[in-house]
């Protein structure tokens, strides 16, 4: 007599009873010899989706030609329950599942006296008819806001499992959201109709009683002290809980830097009143981190650049960082500078990072050479994951040679406001979304020189075209201006200059200027437009075509006869993983001075 086949309901009964079996059985099938494995599968009317989805999660059919037979034999019996899982989570609710190992059913073997070895894997899967829901309920739901249930999961609708669990996820959401933290499923009665091919799920939930945040209790090993842990968590103790007033005490602790792990859990109970205190678990990252970084240009020759960091170095998640950067390597013009800047994470409070930067810079540029000493306390106040703002305060100390003369020294007294946005979707290779990043610096000279003011913005975005996301447009505009001061009685280093790697490809690195004195300034208005089209040919290689275009003017504003130069060319990128994109691009002056002719630049990430 053939085997009869298998339906849901056996498949579940003999779970139990094969998993002890195929313990006992390992020691006889361990001697087994491995021979060459013939694989077979066959849906007769199922869709090639369904198809693929079956014979992707089989593991019979995963096994190499060389398995052992308890090896066939365990991933056949795990198939029974595998396949028919994923014919409910399709809506077949009476499928018929046959898993023959040379011609025989394997749920009908004996485990203890198994075939010696097995020659043919052969599946037979047929889902049957789709079911649709007849009944689709569940209850209670909390009231003030709809809750988006699945549009599936309604009368006459397909029917399936994951519908019911996604209905069941979102009521279970919805409660949670409501300050309801332990609301569970309390019942569900899900019953198939083989005849009319209709199914009816009703769940029921509990949702528990509506409780407040209690305490916030540290656990694990970390060198970060666990006073210095609640603080920068900022733990909303006392208020209604909601899940994420949780995940935002776990973003602060993450944002730091400090730990590698962060997870915050309830506590089996709530307190007597009304509260839930949570469990947070950290682990460490390692303090020290050290980081180097290289480009090549025809115009600036080679930069070389490195950062040091410690990440706790006061025990309270203290980040220290220190940057060290050589370009113009290779050319008569090196530049070098240092910085040292420390954070202090929720010294003035939660989600305010106090910090403090001191910088070194020794410039020796196209059209200038200066050297610089600066100082700065400030606060950067988190808005959000993807925005913050930061003000200091801060003294700077220049001395420089330029077209207005030599030796000059500037001393100035200054503020800084800054905000970021990054809503890019890859930091080192966006696709789509946009970034802004903008900047006001007031100050004052303190040796009689003008006060003035400068303003900077840098703005960039990105958007996929086509449905398969291998082209991408991307764009960006830079604009400064200098207010208050003549150009002749302010810092070089406060000026604009066009052209290079950062601004105009295929124009030499701050090529544009003002011409002054028979030499070249830098201007008080700058704006530089660039817009690439990146096209992925496979995982790991682009092509690149860019336009770059610049105008710098001797007022705060850029005009429509300001001087301006361009330059366009072509890119490749070659993807490495965990670094991001190889750049190297070769580009050519379009308009302006075109003597310099070729231009190449290599670096590590998108030109923007």
């Amino acid at each position: 007599m053939p085997p009869r086949p298998l339906s849901a309901a056996i498949l579940r009964r003999l779970a139990p009873v094969t998993r002890p079996l195929l313990l006992s059985a390992s020691l006889l099938w361990a001697t087994a010899p491995a021979q060459a494995l013939e694989q077979q599968f066959t849906a007769p009317g199922a869709s090639k989706e369904l198809v693929e989805r079956l014979r992707g999660s089989s593991a019979a059919l995963s096994l190499g030609d060389q398995a052992e037979v308890q090896e066939i034999m365990a991933a056949a019996l795990s198939d029974y329950r595998t396949l028919v899982q994923v014919l409910y989570d399709a809506g077949y609710f009476a499928p018929v599942v046959h898993i023959r190992l040379d011609g025989r059913e394997a749920a009908a073997i004996n485990l203890l006296t198994p075939p010696k070895q097995v020659k043919t894997v052969a599946i037979t899967v047929d889902p049957g008819a789709s079911f649709t829901f007849e009944t689709a309920e569940i209850a209670p739901l909390p009231t003030g806001k709809p809750v988006a249930l699945p549009p599936d999961f309604a009368s006459g609708r397909p029917a399936s499992t994951s519908v019911i669990q996604d209905a069941a996820t979102a009521g279970l959401d919805a409660w949670d959201r409501s300050g309801h933290p332990k609301v569970r499923v309390q019942s569900q009665n899900i019953t198939a109709n083989a005849v009319s091919h209709r199914l009816n799920a009703e769940l029921r939930l509990a949702p528990g009683p509506k409780l407040r945040l209690g305490q916030m209790r540290v656990e694990g090993d970390s060198d970060v002290r666990r006073e210095a842990i609640q603080r920068i968590a900022g733990f909303a103790s006392g208020a209604t809980y909601h899940p994420d007033l949780v995940s935002q005490s776990a973003t602060r602790l993450r944002r730091t830097g400090a730990f590698s792990a962060v997870t915050l859990k309830q506590a089996e109970r709530p307190n007597p009143d009304g509260t839930l205190d949570f469990i947070a678990s950290v682990e460490d990252m390692p303090k020290r981190r050290l980081t180097f970084g290289a480009e090549v240009s025809s115009s600036q020759a080679v930069e070389l650049n490195a950062s040091w960091m410690h990440r706790n170095l006061f025990g309270a998640a203290e980040r220290l960082k220190i940057d060290l950067s050589l370009s113009g390597i290779g050319s008569s013009n090196l530049d070098g500078s240092a910085s040292v800047r420390l954070d202090r994470p929720a010294a003035l409070g939660t989600d305010r990072t106090l910090f403090y930067l001191g910088a070194l810079e020794q410039l020796e540029e196209e059209h200038y050479s200066a050297s610089s000493l600066s100082a700065e306390v400030g606060v950067r106040r988190i808005i959000s994951d993807v925005t913050f703002i930061e003000g200091g305060l801060g003294l700077r100390y220049i001395r420089a040679d330029d077209a207005y003369g030599d030796g000059r020294e500037f001393k100035y007294l200054s503020a800084r406001l800054r905000g970021e946005r990054d809503k890019r979707d890859i930091k080192t290779d966006p696709t789509s979304g946009y970034y802004l990043n903008g900047e006001i610096t007031p100050f004052v000279g303190i040796t009689g020189r003008d006060p003035g003011v400068q303003i900077n913005l840098d703005a960039r975005g990105y958007k996929s075209l086509g449905s398969s996301g291998r082209l991408v447009l991307a764009g960006r505009v830079q604009l400064g201006s200098l207010i208050g001061p003549d150009a002749s009685d302010v810092s070089p280093t406060l000026l604009y200059f066009s052209g290079g790697a950062g601004s105009v490809r295929g124009q030499e690195y701050q090529s544009l200027g003002i011409p002054t004195n028979g030499k070249t300034a830098g201007g008080r208005g700058y704006l530089a437009l660039s817009g690439e089209l990146r096209g992925r040919i496979t995982d790991t290689i682009s092509l690149v075509g860019f336009y770059d275009i610049g105008f710098v003017d001797e007022s705060s504003f850029v005009s429509g006869n300001s001087e301006h130069h361009a330059g366009a060319g072509l890119g490749l990128r070659y993807n490495v993983s965990g670094i991001g994109p190889i750049r190297l691009d070769l580009a050519m002056p379009v308009s302006g001075d075109k003597e310099d002719g070729l231009q190449f630049y290599i670096g590590i990430g998108q030109a923007f």
